[in-house]
């Protein structure tokens, strides 16, 4: 056997392993991604954690459950708060089922669109037992039984709680062996890309999700709060609920107006048009600053990154990959820039696209 067959049979053999690697683990892709992202963005502390304590394992077992806990506390209160207004929701849709829900002022003054509302609205919702006709145990007009939702959302819900589990399992290892794991991603990085290139591209990486972690979750608290005082002023029920579920809904771009908007709705359907309106526009204005200009100036300024590849790389990444792309996306965006500016640092020929000028 030549050397170069020997060469193309290792190759397969790699290429082989890897391949089945993948296959085994791609159920464990999503929280492996988390992990990382998440062992990133606070390794920082980690270090200064470890410092203080001098004790690794510690120290990564107190990170990981704290991190964890920023995860857990909100959405406890959350359920707290609404399994205090269970009884209150559930004589509502007593009523509501019993009586019918009027068709509110404003829906007949949408335009467009507010009169067929209106009419849909009339003709189910409106009607005596109509929440039980529209949740019935068969599909009517295309609706699914409630019983159907519930068990889908049961579903979703454990696996969900599966991989949340498991990101934190995969972040305590990341940060217990996390220097170990680095000297060896930068050994077969410099092995197969050059050490040189690859420490250009490598060092990037840990600023870029770091920035997008800052802007994307410090910006969309902030969020929350500007949009939770007009709750607040405009009498709200539950203001300190809604203002929590939009700045969790405001750390994805454009994810607030689900919150402000149905805000907005539960005033008009109180009748409180002014305040619903006075809602829905101040949401819409503290969306466009933050998701125009906050957002992408401060993952710009530490990416070093164009306003449109800050922007592109957010909402590209969300439409390809889902919440896990707000992270990835602006990454790409910046290893990209950095291909760029490579290229144009090497004189290429006259006629080249990407030859610097002489």
């Amino acid at each position: 056997m030549t050397e170069s067959q020997r060469d193309i049979l290792s190759a397969i053999f790699s290429l082989t392993l890897i391949v089945l690697a993948a296959f085994v683990m791609q159920r464990f892709f999503l929280p492996l991604v988390w992990a990382g992202i998440l062992c990133v963005a606070t390794w920082p502390m980690y270090l200064r954690l470890r410092a203080r304590i001098g004790h690794s394992i510690l120290s990564a077992a107190l990170l990981t459950l704290l991190v964890a806990a920023i995860f857990i506390v909100p959405v406890l209160l959350g359920a707290a708060q609404a399994a205090r207004q269970a009884p209150e929701l559930a004589n509502y849709i007593v009523s509501a089922n019993t009586d019918g829900v009027p068709v509110p002022d404003f829906v007949a003054h949408l335009p467009v669109i507010g009169d067929s509302i209106a009419e849909w609205w009339q003709a189910t919702l409106s009607q005596p037992h109509g929440l039980s006709h529209l949740f019935s145990d068969r599909e009517i007009n295309g609706f699914h039984s409630a019983s159907d939702i519930i068990k889908v959302a049961g579903v979703g819900f454990m696996h969900r709680l599966v991989d949340f589990g498991l990101a934190f399992l995969c972040l305590f290892f990341f940060y217990k062996d996390g220097e170990v794991l680095n000297r060896q991603i930068m050994n077969i990085g410099s092995r197969w890309f050059g050490e040189q290139r690859w420490a250009r591209y490598s060092e990037k990486i840990p600023t870029a999700i770091r920035a997008t972690v800052n802007g994307l979750v410090l910006v969309g608290l902030a969020e929350g709060v500007l949009i939770g005082i007009a709750y607040w002023l405009t009498g709200l029920k539950s203001a300190a609920l809604w203002a929590a579920a939009t700045g969790i809904l405001a750390i994805i771009p454009f994810g607030a107006p689900l919150a402000f908007v149905s805000a907005a709705i539960v005033l008009a359907v109180g009748g409180a048009i002014p305040a619903a309106i006075a809602v829905a526009g101040w949401g819409m204005a503290v969306l466009f600053v933050a998701d125009h200009f906050v957002r992408p100036g401060i993952i710009g300024n530490a990416t070093q990154l164009p306003f449109l590849a800050v922007l592109f790389g957010i909402l590209g990444g969300v439409e390809t990959l889902g919440l896990i792309g707000l992270f990835i996306g602006p990454v790409v965006m910046v290893l990209f820039v950095t291909l760029w500016h490579e290229a144009q640092s090497h004189h290429g020929d006259v006629g080249s696209p990407v030859a610097t000028p002489r």
